[in-house]
């Protein structure tokens, strides 16, 4: 009972809860100059002081408010201890207010969270780089832009610049190795840097085609037992060696590499496996490669394996095991998804959408290359296996069919039937060729389309141009956006002239297909011909864009600014076209024609030797040299050109008699008179030669002479009667068909003509050049020198007679040479083949 305190009435029990220590009173922080001189510097972040009471920390460590900010104490004492006797009195338990709380923010302050208010933090101290951690981490650094940097240049192209960057890299990374070990780090070295930086090194080699460094640096890795899975790498020395046609060698580093790789790594040993192979068939050794290739695809059976394995049993002749292989070929399985996901739906939006997105997408476009790849394999492989399989091609291309329908691949059925109508065509039979594309009359549009155009390209070849326009339009309607069919449609159009239509047809073609050269230069053609010079230029530049080297293309420009009448670039575009074919021969004679008419006569002289040079059986050229040389009186040189000429027209007295001129001309006179003989045996009624025979013999005091002037007296009385008979022929038919016209009356009047002696003298008169002829003749005759004047004292007028002028007009493009071209009256056809068939 002594410890039990009675409660007294008077005393409170609540008393004191309100009462509060003052340290805790924020009210008048702003008036606190403590306070504000410790928020305005670091005051009020110093170190904490010794501890006054035990347990407590002294200091003005901040409190934060529930506004958020830190509110340091006023007093540096701290803050009091909870049930710690302060100033002689207990603490309260419980307060009407929160300890140094307040409900509102501070008068006078702002809402600053992130305490932006105190400025900005003090910089960080800089790292020290000369530390040897620091150098090796920025070498380090450094060694790995440098492999990029290699990495990136070989992938643009630059080869040189990424060796010189992989060199680059391998001193930096010996350089780093160094300061590693020299640091004491050596157990630190990165291995995986060192193997990439001489890997690198190595291919950049190989891709440089150095090929022993490539190898040295190659053998450093293979050799490093601490760098692991390196004896894969010798299958990249193997491919050096094959590269080197080092052939046993690479069989022994693609068997080393084959040891060294676990058969976990099944894809890796099936393509060592096929290196093998391949380099056994360049050996030779076929038999070897056959195993190799047969256990790939019992193993895992791919295309370019599979026609491998064809071109080995075809090269050891194996009927059986041939038809096997290409029965595996067909039935390899690609893993390519159907072309029918990438139709468009036209309920779904969201999935056309992904569609579109896909479709050209590069996974689709490594499908397609794919599919592509394959058929063209198989296709080859068909067409070689056909003729050796069976006792004919025909028999071992329908058993290729029939095993291609029964595949995959049963839309290549029909591409090997239009093959085997093209190697028809290659053995000239002509008849089984037409008889195997009529086939396919009524086949689907697309093969009925194909089949149509080559028919239609060989009945034009063979100049059946009614088969070829009936096949063109069956090709049209099959599929109107063939472009082959289109051109074939409109050169059988232009043969009829109708050139309007025909440029129609090349212009669709062109829409269809915008790459068709054909269309274009048969569009150009055509503008040409209808005189629309500037739209047949745009096409030949448009297509010269397209076929930079072409020198048909560049001709036809040349052509097109002659008549447009630039020959400055007319030249320049034949400049072009003898730097393609140097030895063009009418490329070369154009060009001299060109210099020509420009007045520079040795150029022209220069290009029309070049073209005689290498065609001399030009004409317009012969004619034209033989002229220069009498122009530059050398007539001597000038006998063998015309020489020539007769050689090549034999009957054509004019190339005889201006032979016999040069002879004339040059003072041989005996040799003239012989080839006058010779031209007066072979053409007895030529006047011309006559009468040159007719002056020699006077010049000579020959006995001939009179002989010669009686055979020309009646030659030139024949000559004369024959020109009065057709004279008197075209008046009878003109006057006959005036009567027509004219009735009974005009029949009197054109009686009354032919009785008139005075019309009949008329006529004489005028047509009866022979008689005339002869009388100037007779009048030179007595007029000649005598035997002792010069003969070339003689007019030129006269000794020219003959002399036909050899500049006459040149052909636009003679069709003789050593290589054809397509002129106005040769357009290009669409050429029978793989370049028809639709892809």
């Amino acid at each position: 009972m002594e410890n039990v305190h009675l409660a007294v009435e008077e005393d409170d029990l609540y008393s004191g809860y309100n009462d509060f220590n003052p340290t805790f009173d924020s009210e008048d922080l702003e008036n606190d100059m403590g306070f504000q001189q410790a928020i305005r510097t670091s005051h009020g972040r110093r170190p904490p002081m010794t501890a006054k009471f035990p347990g407590t920390a002294i200091g003005t460590r901040p409190l934060v408010s529930s506004f958020g900010s830190r509110i340091p104490l006023a007093s540096s004492m701290g803050r009091p201890v909870t049930g710690a006797v302060q100033d002689g009195a207990a603490r309260p338990m419980t307060a009407v207010r929160a300890a140094g709380y307040t409900s509102y923010m501070t008068r006078g302050s702002s809402f600053d969270p992130l305490g932006q208010s105190r400025g900005p933090a003090p910089p960080l101290e800089a790292k020290n780089e000369d530390t040897p951690e620091e150098k090796i981490k920025l070498l380090e650094k450094k060694v790995n832009d440098l492999t990029e940097e290699s990495c990136v240049a070989q992938s643009t192209g630059n080869l040189q610049l990424a060796l010189e960057k992989a060199k680059e890299a391998g001193r930096k990374e010996r350089t780093l190795v160094r300061q590693r070990e020299q640091s004491g780090n050596s157990d630190h070295i990165n291995l995986d840097l060192t193997y990439s930086v001489l890997l690198n090194l190595a291919n950049q080699y190989e891709n440089n085609e150095m090929y022993p460094e490539a190898l040295n640096s190659y053998q450093v890795i293979v050799k490093n037992k601490m760098f692991s899975n390196a004896g894969r790498l010798k299958v990249n020395m193997g491919n050096i060696y094959f590269k080197q046609k080092n052939y046993p060698k690479a069989i022994k580093f693609y068997r080393m590499a084959l040891d060294q790789i676990s058969n976990s790594h099944k894809d890796m040993r099936i393509k060592i496996m096929q290196n093998i192979g391949v380099v056994f068939v360049r050996l030779g050794q076929y038999s070897d490669a056959i195993t190799s290739f047969e256990h790939i695809m019992s193993e895992s059976p791919n295309i370019k394996t599979g026609f491998n394995l064809i071109l080995c049993y075809y090269a050891i002749g194996d009927r059986e095991r041939m038809k096997k292989a290409f029965q595996k070929l067909i039935s390899v399985p690609l893993g390519i998804d159907d072309e029918d996901k990438y139709i468009l739906s036209n309920d779904d939006t969201s999935l056309n959408m992904v569609i579109e997105a896909i479709k050209n997408d590069k996974l689709h476009q490594m499908e397609r290359d794919l599919k592509l790849r394959t058929e063209k394999y198989i296709m080859t492989a068909a067409k070689l296996i056909a003729p050796a399989i069976e006792t004919s091609f025909a028999s071992g291309f329908d058993w290729c069919v029939d095993m291609v329908k029964t595949s995959q691949y049963v839309e290549l059925a029909n591409d090997l039937e239009i093959n085997k109508a093209i190697t028809y065509l290659r053995q000239k039979n002509f008849n089984q060729a037409v008889e195997t594309l009529k086939t396919f009359e009524k086949k689907d549009s697309r093969v009925k389309s194909a089949a149509a155009t080559n028919l239609s390209c060989l009945y034009f070849l063979e100049k059946d141009y009614d088969q070829a326009d009936r096949y063109a339009d069956l090709a049209m309607n099959a599929d109107r956006y063939n472009p082959a069919a289109l051109i074939n449609k409109g050169n059988t159009v232009f043969l009829k002239q109708d050139y309007e239509k025909s440029a129609e047809f090349y212009k669709e073609a062109l829409r269809n297909d915008s790459s068709c050269t054909v269309g274009l230069y048969n569009l150009g053609l055509t503008y040409k011909r209808l005189g629309r010079l500037e739209e047949a230029l745009d096409c030949f530049l448009k297509l010269h864009a397209i076929l930079r080297n072409s020198d048909q293309v560049m001709y036809q420009l040349a052509i097109l600014n002659e008549l447009l009448g630039d020959s400055q670039q007319a030249i320049e575009w034949l400049m072009q076209v003898i730097s393609v074919t140097p030895t063009d021969p009418h490329a070369l004679a154009k060009l001299g024609k060109l210099y020509d008419d420009e007045g520079d006569k040795s150029q022209a002289f220069q290009y029309y030797s070049e073209s005689y040079r290498y065609f001399p059986c030009n004409i317009d050229v012969i004619e034209w040299l033989g002229a220069y040389y009498i122009e530059t009186q050398f007539c001597e040189k000038a006998i063998q050109y015309f020489e020539r000429a007769m050689l090549i027209q034999p009957t054509q007295v004019k190339w005889q008699l201006i032979v016999a001129s040069c002879y004339r001309r040059s003072g041989n006179y005996q040799k003239a008179l012989e080839t006058y003989k010779e031209i007066h045996r072979k053409f007895p009624e030529n006047v011309e030669c006559l009468r040159f025979l007719v002056r020699l013999s006077t010049d000579m005091g020959l006995k001939e002479v009179q002989e010669y002037a009686t055979r020309l007296k009646k030659v030139e009385k024949m000559k004369e009667i024959r020109e009065q008979r057709v004279k008197s022929g075209r008046e009878n038919s003109a006057r006959g068909r005036r009567e027509g016209r004219e009735g009974s009356a005009g029949s009197a009047a054109a009686s009354s003509v032919l009785t008139s002696p005075k019309k009949s003298i008329v006529m004489d008169s005028g047509h009866s050049s022979g008689s005339i002829r002869g009388e100037r003749l007779s009048a030179k005759m007595r007029s000649l020198p005598g035997s002792n004047e010069p003969y070339e004292a003689s007019s030129p007028k006269e000794l020219d007679a003959s002399y036909v002028d050899p500049l006459g007009p040149q052909m636009e493009r003679p069709k003789t040479g050593a290589k054809k071209r397509v002129d106005d009256d040769d357009f290009a056809e669409e050429e029978l083949g793989d370049d028809l068939l639709p892809e």
